[in-house]
C-alpha cells in the first residue's frame, strides 16, 4: 500500500464524552462504504489514517461520508527537517510560484515550536527551489503535522461532507416522493447523523412503474451517502380511490396526506424510527400552509422533521443539483401526490371537517391492509433505471 489518506473529524471533536462513539461509528461507516477496497484503517481521537492503493478513487467515496470535515493525501516521513524538506519539494507543484508553510505540532515534546519550524522550513525551501513566499495568498499551502509517530506532509485539503456519522442519532422514516424537495430533506437529515429509511406511496394504475423506478433511483443516490437505505413501498390505490369517491375535492389532498401520515407513523413504530421526515416547504403548495400542516399533523404524535421548511425553491434546487438528484427529480412521471389534484385545494383546512369526511369510508381497515402489503426494496439495480435517464 503506497497511499496514505488522513481524515480530519471537524464537528465530531466537539462531542467530548461521546467522541469515541462518533469516531467508531464513522469508522464502521467507512468500512461499509469501502468494503470492496483494500484498505487499512488506524484512528485516534484527532485523526484517522487510511492506507490504500488508489487514493484518488478512495477520496471520491470518502467525500460522501458524513462525519468527515476534510481529507488529505498525506506523506509520512521521519521527524527531522531534512526528510520533511525532501518530501515537501517532491509534492509541491513546480508550476506554482508562491507558498507558505503551516506547522501543527501535535507532539508537544518536539523541541521546535510551530512558528519557528515553519520559518526554518520555509527558509530551506527558498534556498533549494525557485518558489517565493506569500503568507497572504499563496499558490501552495504546505502543511506539516508533527506527531509522535512521525511527521505528515501534505499540500491539498479536500472538503468533506461534514455533519455527523449516519446512525449516531437514531433512525427516521423519510416520506420520499419523486419530487425535488424530499430527496434534499433526506440528504440533510442524513447529514445530522440520522439513519434514514424511505416510504413511497404508489397508486397503480394511476401511477406508473416508471414513477416507482424514479423514486428508487433517487433512493440509490441517497444511498451513496448512507449505505443503509431501504425503501418501503405502500400500496395506496384503494385509499386514494376511497378519498376521491367520498370526500369533497377541495379536501382530497389534505385527507390524503392525513392518511399517509397515519401509515408512516404506524410503520415508523414498527421499524423503530423515532421521527418522520418530509420535504415540505412552508407555503409552497396548498398542503404546506401552516394551517394545512397543523391539520395534517394532528393525526400523529410522532415528531415530524421538515429540513427544507424555511428554504425557498431555488435554494432547494441548488442542493438537489449539488447532490445529483435534480435531473432525476424533474423526470415527468407522476406520483400519487400529483394525481386527483383539484383545481382549488383548501389552504385553511379544518380538522373537524376532515374527521367528518373521513367517517364516510372505513379508512382504518384500508390502512391496515396497506401496511400488511408493504414491499421493501434494499438493493438498487442500476439496470432498472437506465430507461429513465
Amino acid at each position: 500500500m503506497n497511499n496514505l489518506i488522513m481524515i480530519k473529524y471537524g464537528e465530531l471533536t466537539t462531542k467530548k464524552a461521546n467522541r469515541k462513539l462518533f469516531i467508531n461509528t464513522l469508522t464502521q461507516n467507512i468500512e461499509k462504504m469501502l468494503s470492496n477496497e483494500n484498505i487499512e484503517i488506524r484512528k485516534d481521537q484527532v485523526r484517522m489514517f487510511i492506507k490504500c492503493k488508489n487514493a484518488n478513487k478512495i477520496v471520491s467515496k470518502l467525500q460522501k461520508i458524513f462525519g468527515i470535515h476534510s481529507i488529505v493525501i498525506a506523506y509520512k516521513v521521519n521527524n527531522n527537517i531534512e526528510d520533511v524538506l525532501k518530501k515537501s519539494l517532491e509534492i509541491m507543484d513546480k508550476n506554482k510560484q508562491t507558498f507558505k508553510v503551516v506547522t501543527k505540532r501535535a507532539d508537544k515534546n518536539y523541541p521546535v515550536h510551530s512558528m519557528e519550524y515553519s520559518r526554518r522550513l520555509g527558509g530551506l525551501i527558498l534556498k533549494n527551489s525557485n518558489f517565493k513566499v506569500d503568507v497572504h495568498n499563496p499558490d501552495i499551502t504546505l502543511t506539516v503535522e508533527i506527531r509522535n509517530e512521525g511527521t505528515f506532509v501534505y499540500v491539498d485539503e479536500i472538503k468533506g461532507a461534514g455533519g455527523y456519522p449516519v446512525s449516531v442519532a437514531g433512525k427516521g422514516l423519510l416520506m420520499l416522493s419523486g419530487g425535488i424537495d424530499s430527496p434534499v430533506a433526506g440528504y440533510l437529515t442524513l447529514k445530522r447523523g440520522v439513519n434514514v429509511e424511505c416510504m413511497y406511496f404508489e397508486s397503480p394504475p394511476h401511477t406508473s412503474k416508471e414513477a416507482q423506478n424514479k423514486v428508487l433511483k433517487l433512493a440509490s443516490i441517497l444511498n451513496e451517502y448512507s449505505g443503509k437505505i431501504k425503501v418501503h413501498i405502500v400500496p395506496f390505490t384503494k385509499i386514494q380511490e376511497a378519498i376521491f369517491k367520498n370526500c369533497p375535492d377541495i379536501y382530497m389532498i389534505t385527507i390524503m396526506r392525513r392518511m399517509m401520515y397515519r401509515i408512516a407513523a404506524l410503520y415508523a413504530e414498527k421499524i423503530g424510527a423515532k421521527i418522520l421526515i418530509n420535504g415540505e416547504s412552508i407555503g409552497q403548495v396548498a398542503s404546506q400552509t401552516l394551517d394545512s400542516m397543523v391539520c395534517i399533523n394532528s393525526v400523529t404524535n410522532i415528531p415530524v422533521i421538515r429540513p427544507v421548511a424555511c428554504f425557498d425553491k431555488l435554494e432547494i434546487i441548488d442542493i438537489a443539483k449539488k447532490i445529483n438528484t435534480y435531473e432525476t427529480s424533474i423526470l415527468p412521471y407522476e406520483d400519487c401526490c400529483t394525481v386527483f389534484v383539484p383545481k382549488h385545494p383548501v389552504i385553511k383546512p379544518e380538522i373537524e371537517k376532515c374527521i367528518n369526511y373521513e367517517q364516510n369510508f372505513d379508512y382504518q381497515t384500508l390502512i391496515e391492509d396497506a401496511i400488511n402489503n408493504i414491499k421493501t426494496v434494499t438493493n438498487f439495480k442500476e439496470e432498472e433505471f437506465q430507461d429513465l435517464l
